[in-house]
């Protein structure tokens, strides 16, 4: 296992080296320039996503697309991925992952208007829509549809499936004492009992569990935040400074440069709130809409919530706690950030990560079967549904530093023909926008 450990390390700095970073928040940058900082809409996008009408062609509503993209993206990242970004990269990694989320917007943006402009109804009456139809539909390259549905399918179990159980159960044992092989069948059967039903019965778990879950772990945080009020400014300070000059070693902290901080805090912004990734298209896609730019305003919020909000408000708690300092690292960390709140603190980490983990675990089996049917047809989703079961038992018994290594790996080699889709048809994206946003607001 260590030699295995080892080689997934490897691959994951190849994979996640100079080039990948650039491509990603180049392209983040790019398309915020293109769309004249389409962030500015943010407010109007947090609007629409409210809207519950049932316009246009689509499977969900609005708001059942934004909950169940949310339910994907606001899981173990926004907890133990926070952690390990800061044991990594130093406290400086948050700063990077905040403004990966900022820019990110864009891309997020940018990739929901593509899934729907170019999605299909299937033989079977649902919608089917993302990167894959992107690229074969918009492009032309059928290949690369390929090539980025493969990488989805297997990344799923990955970011989507392993990694999330892996972290519940991992503080489950550490908090309760509670073996993997008793949260394991537990989390598996309520897996199944969602995701078998399809989008629709996920969209309908997600719209009630995903609004639930963010109010209740983010008022413990600020609860935690307003205990050590007066260490906040510093905190913040730490933050900004390190991203720029890294952190020398300090009580159990190894410490780490200024590289770590940037790929850290990038790598886990990424994981966290998917922009670039492509995955929350697919969910996009699904959706009632009447065009292409209103989905996009709606699913560019996504960004906004996980990391600009849900990330951010996790590092200030493990950073301002002083855990961090400890040589801690994922879930321990977390839990021992955490403690500084008596009875609830740890209530607070274990309900929030175990609704954020189930959460993940059903919006990415979407993703993950819409992959399988781009590759092999409609008659591989049920097989992958019951693999997807299986594979969830196995992320709770599984080893966390491999776990979290291939999840990355998998990750960056998914992001390159949704980065390459984006930039080749960025001027189909600012097309759509001027015609549907801007010259609207004119008016």
């Amino acid at each position: 296992m260590e030699a295995l450990e080892k080689l997934l390390a490897q691959l994951s700095d190849l994979v996640w080296g100079p080039p990948l970073l650039i491509l990603l928040c180049g392209t983040h940058l790019y398309l915020t320039f293109r769309l004249r900082f389409i962030q500015r809409y943010l407010g109007t996008g947090i609007r629409l996503s409210f809207q519950r009408d049932m316009e246009g062609e689509g499977d969900v509503s609005h708001f059942g697309a934004l909950t169940t993209a949310l339910a994907a993206t606001i899981g173990a990242g926004n907890i133990v991925g926070v952690a390990t970004a800061v044991t990594a990269g130093g406290p400086g990694a948050i700063f990077w992952l905040w403004l990966t989320g900022v820019f990110g917007i864009a891309s997020k943006y940018g990739e929901a208007l593509l899934a729907v402009k170019y999605r299909v109804r299937t033989p079977q009456g649902d919608m089917a829509g993302g990167p894959m139809y992107v690229l074969e539909r918009g492009m032309g390259q059928r290949w690369l549809g390929l090539t980025f549905a493969a990488f989805t399918a297997v990344a799923a179990f990955g970011i989507g499936n392993m990694v999330q159980a892996n972290s519940i159960a991992s503080l489950m044992h550490e908090t309760f004492a509670i073996s993997p092989w008793l949260t394991g069948p537990v989390l598996t059967l309520g897996t199944a009992l969602v995701i078998l039903g399809g989008i629709r019965s996920i969209a309908r778990v997600c719209e009630l569990l995903v609004p639930f879950m963010a109010v209740f772990y983010t008022l413990g945080c600020i609860l935690l935040l307003v205990m050590h009020a007066e260490k906040i400014p510093e905190t913040i300070a730490l933050i900004v400074s390190t991203a720029f000059t890294g952190q020398a070693a300090v009580g159990g902290f190894l410490g780490a440069g200024m590289r770590e901080a940037v790929r850290f805090g990038v790598a886990r912004g990424l994981f966290s709130n998917e922009s670039g990734l492509g995955s929350a298209a697919i969910v996009a896609a699904a959706a009632q809409t009447t065009n292409p730019v209103r989905q996009a305003l709606v699913s560019s919020t996504g960004t906004f919530w996980d990391t600009v909000v849900g990330c951010a408000i996790t590092g200030l708690v493990v950073i301002n706690s002083g855990a961090w300092t400890q040589g801690l690292n994922g879930a321990a960390l977390t839990k021992a950030a955490f403690s500084d709140l008596p009875i609830i603190g740890p209530i607070v980490l274990t309900v929030g990560l175990f609704t954020f983990v189930f959460a993940t675990i059903l919006g990415w089996s979407y993703y993950g079967e819409k992959a399988a049917e781009y590759l092999f047809g409609p008659g591989a989703i049920r097989f992958y549904r019951w693999l997807w079961v299986a594979a969830v038992m196995l992320g709770c018994i599984a080893s966390l530093p491999a776990v979290w290594a291939f999840a990355d790996i998998a990750n960056g080699l998914m992001a390159i023909p949704n980065l390459v889709s984006l930039l080749a048809l960025t001027h189909v994206i600012v097309a759509e926008t001027r015609k549907d946003l801007w010259e609207a607001k004119s008016r």
